[in-house]
């Protein structure tokens, strides 16, 4: 692996070529924050993909798309005069020190410590941070982690404040429910969100009888969150949990199709019993 010194000229270099760039070619130079942002979420969701296969070359890849948008972002602010790549850099060091008061705070930063405080952050008041110093767990991290966030200058002012409005439903789900659990809102015992998940599915069948759509589509949004919960009480991730289920759907599917042409057939032109027999043939396959 690089140096930290070989680290920070590629970064540099990296820069270089983004100037070149915004400077000479016609592309670049049209951009703005507008125009980008649907390359960036394209871009994060390719990220997103190669991590899912764990495929490390992709990975790789799809960082440095996803690293060109954010220095290019930060060269617009530059060029407007607002900020610049080194604000980013700062303000994103300042806010994971004040954070992280186990490391940080002063009581834990002494002559022996690897990587002493380097500035004071800009926070409240440092003295709000002491009474984390002493997290030594993940579960106390996590919990001071979401309270920390409040007690910042430009923090989220509200408990469900950070989680962005235009995440994917799922994905929100369990974020808002995972912040409430910070500051104590959950079930007692992880056990108990089953009657819930039971209750909601209940209610969700009395509107489908009724042929209610919008009563039913209501309770369908609580059933599927009380799952979400469920997942979470459990520590699995839903969002990555139906990500594998859709994947191997796609992939059984494809069998049934590829199979289906290779008898010179159309998949609709096989019956339910074929397309099932051949969906066990698959899943066989995968083991």
């Amino acid at each position: 692996m690089h140096t930290r010194e070989e680290q920070m000229k590629a970064f540099g270099r990296y820069l270089d070529v983004l100037d070149a760039l915004r400077e000479n070619c016609p592309w670049d130079r049209k951009q703005t924050n507008e125009s980008l942002r649907p390359n960036t979420i394209e871009e994060t969701y390719e990220l997103c993909d190669a991590l899912m296969k764990n495929d490390v070359g992709e990975i790789c890849k799809e960082l440095g798309d996803v690293l060109l948008h954010i220095c290019f972002y930060a060269k617009i602010g530059d060029e407007k005069g607002q900020f610049d790549i080194a604000d980013v850099c700062n303000k994103s060091a300042d806010k994971l020190i004040f954070r992280h008061p186990h490391v940080y705070h002063p009581s834990q930063v002494g002559a022996e410590h690897p990587r002493p405080l380097p500035y004071v952050p800009e926070v409240s008041s440092e003295s709000e941070t002491a009474d984390y110093a002493s997290a030594s767990t993940v579960a106390e991290v996590l919990d001071n982690w979401e309270q920390i966030k409040q007690k910042e200058k430009d923090g989220n002012k509200t408990v469900l404040g950070g989680v962005p409005t235009s995440l994917p439903s799922l994905i929100k789900a369990y974020r808002i429910q995972d912040k409430a659990r910070h500051v104590g809102f959950d079930w007692e015992e992880k056990e108990q969100v089953w009657d819930k998940v039971r209750e909601e599915l209940a209610e969700l069948e009395t509107e489908l009888r009724k042929e209610d759509k919008g009563k039913a589509t209501e309770e369908l949004g609580d059933f599927l969150f009380s799952v979400i919960n469920a997942a979470r009480l459990y520590h699995l991730n839903p969002d990555n949990a139906l990500e594998h289920t859709n994947q191997k759907f796609i992939r059984r599917f494809n069998y049934i199709e590829a199979t289906a042409k290779k008898a010179g057939k159309e998949i609709k032109d096989l019956t339910l019993a074929q397309m099932d027999g051949l969906w066990n043939e698959a899943k066989a396959m995968e083991g």
